[in-house]
């Protein structure tokens, strides 16, 4: 059976918790990726929402961001979670911190946060899930410092969940299963194929276009028929 996107962000935050609760379940010590990577997405809302989630389903919750104005945004727009929100580099500073929560949520780290975030993880034994966090710099996507990140700390991340909207189509992976790859037709989207990795932009172009060959030859052969029926 195909996969099916979600309709909109109200059932991708729903979808995420699921997915997030069945990695959660399946690993005490998981390092997991949550990637919702739509253009303009203004993450507090969002962030704030899936944390009472898992605050309502019993999961002890520490909330991280990335400095301290996010935090207190957060604490603002989120005063049941007030005193589960803390600052990257408050958390790094107070090892008291650490015993705080079954698991630890870091919004939107950035390749700055990179030092920070890896140490806060060497200290912290429950699992860490990354949301919409990006540690990896382009700038040193090449040479020892970036062979040498990807071999260590940032080999151990799986994704959790991951939604990526694009021109073409869009990218989707949720509760450990394969990567589903989607066409943008003008009807919306439609199922594509299935990779067990994630796929490289050459994968995904080559998909599509093949896609679209077989579509083309499915609407020339019916253009065909048609003609003999009315021949």
């Amino acid at each position: 059976m195909s996969a099916v996107l979600p309709a909109d962000l109200s059932e991708t935050e729903q979808r995420t918790f699921v997915a997030l609760s069945e990695v959660l379940s399946s690993k005490r010590r998981g390092r997991w990726q949550i990637t919702w990577k739509f253009e303009g997405l203004r993450l507090l809302g969002p962030s704030i929402r899936l944390s009472q989630a898992l605050k309502d389903s019993g999961i002890g919750l520490l909330l991280a961001w990335p400095d301290a104005g996010a935090a207190a945004l957060a604490k603002r727009d989120g005063p049941e979670l007030a005193e589960c929100c803390v600052d990257l580099n408050q958390l790094q500073r107070d090892p008291a911190w650490a015993g705080r929560g079954d698991l630890l949520l870091i919004v939107g780290a950035q390749p700055s946060d990179y030092e920070t975030v890896e140490a806060i993880c060497s200290q912290w034994f429950e699992p860490v899930v990354l949301l919409n966090s990006r540690l990896e710099d382009a700038a040193v996507g090449i040479g020892s410092v970036a062979r040498q990140r990807r071999k260590g700390f940032m080999s151990v991340w799986q994704s959790a969940f991951h939604l990526e909207p694009f021109l073409q189509g869009a990218l989707m992976q949720e509760r450990q299963q394969q990567w589903e790859l989607f066409r943008m037709d003008p009807d919306g989207y439609r199922w594509v194929k299935q990779f067990a990795a994630r796929p490289d932009q050459e994968q995904i172009d080559e998909a599509l276009a093949s896609a679209g060959d077989g579509l083309r030859q499915t609407l020339g052969a019916m253009d065909r028929f048609i003609d003999d029926l009315r021949g």
